[in-house]
């Protein structure tokens, strides 16, 4: 058995939407922190800077105070984002267990606007079960908000 074999499984959400907006009006958006609460959640010192480090917060469980710490890995103006999100305890079961992600998000121009690939990953398996199940159904009502802000906007 190697270390490899070892480690545990891990799996990712992905959502891959064409929204009707040009990829600089969904970067915005994706951006900017007065926008970014209306679709998702206030982010604390977010700036779209590598190395920017952010928290969002949520609802708290046990050991847990609900934090998600984020760190900016990845900027390409319009194209691709990327930030790691970090939450949970090690306490935890279910809800509010230990999570160490990266959520990045991809813009492709097409046609009738813009491709937006969210691709949410590190989900360890059967630790963050709980989560990879809930947030799935997340991303998947959050993307659509996305484009009604990004639509306000462009």
């Amino acid at each position: 058995m190697t270390a490899l074999d070892l480690q545990p499984a891990t799996q990712e959400i992905v959502v891959d939407e064409i929204l009707p907006h040009a990829p600089a009006t969904i970067w915005k958006a994706l951006t900017s922190s007065v926008l970014i609460a209306r679709w998702i959640m206030e982010p604390s010192g977010f700036a779209p800077v590598e190395g920017t480090r952010f928290t969002f917060k949520t609802t708290p469980a046990g050991a847990w105070d609900g934090t998600i710490q984020c760190q900016v890995l990845e900027v390409s103006p319009n194209e691709r984002l990327a930030y790691s999100w970090k939450g949970g305890d090690d306490g935890n079961a279910g809800y509010g267990s230990r999570l160490d992600t990266i959520v990045t998000w991809t813009l492709s121009r097409v046609a009738n606007g813009t491709r937006v690939r969210l691709v949410h990953s590190g989900f360890e398996l059967p630790r963050n079960e709980t989560a990879f199940t809930n947030m799935g159904r997340g991303w998947k009502s959050i993307l659509p908000r996305l484009g009604e802000i990004a639509g306000e906007q462009g």
